[in-house]
């Protein structure tokens, strides 16, 4: 018979704060001045987001599923692009019920900071299958602008007309 030692903690520091977090996450849901009938549905809910930009826009995209439109606030102020919503816990059926609830619900703001080269009066904001995407055209001297390089008649003409002169 092999005795095998039990390390709890054999990860070493990474282990130590993964369970500190866990420990500090299960300590803020008892302090949390929450009704009690939203104890199990409250959490931490923070969209995911994607944000990218071309020459023509800045583009963000937010995973909102669950959350319809009537719900989420969106305003600029500033240089600042605000996004708001919430997303409700359904109470069709008693908490007691349940036997697992792994979505997030609660409320959310999320704050991004806009270049200049934003034009923060055009604006565009659509829903489609869960996914909030805003767009924000950038102004006009911000856009790249294509320059045509002309062929002029200097050069190559001065020197056919010095050529037929010599002549």
């Amino acid at each position: 018979m092999t005795l095998t030692r039990f390390t709890p903690f054999r990860g070493g520091l990474n282990d130590v704060a993964v369970l500190q977090n866990r420990l500090n996450s299960i300590f803020q849901d008892f302090t949390r001045p929450e009704a009690a009938s939203e104890s199990l549905a409250a959490g931490n809910f923070v969209p995911a987001v994607d944000v990218y930009e071309d020459a023509q826009k800045l583009v963000l995209k937010l995973e909102v599923p669950g959350i319809p439109k009537e719900a989420l606030d969106i305003r600029v102020e500033g240089r600042t692009l605000t996004v708001k919503g919430e997303r409700r816990f359904e109470n069709e059926e008693k908490e007691e019920n349940f036997h697992r609830i792994e979505r997030r619900f609660g409320s959310f703001a999320r704050g991004f900071a806009l270049p200049n080269s934003v034009d923060v009066e055009n604006v565009e904001a659509q829903v489609t299958d869960g996914v909030l995407s805003i767009s924000l055209a950038k102004k006009a001297e911000a856009k790249p602008k294509q320059i045509e390089v002309k062929v002029g008649a200097g050069s190559v003409g001065a020197a056919k007309e010095v050529q037929a002169v010599a002549a």
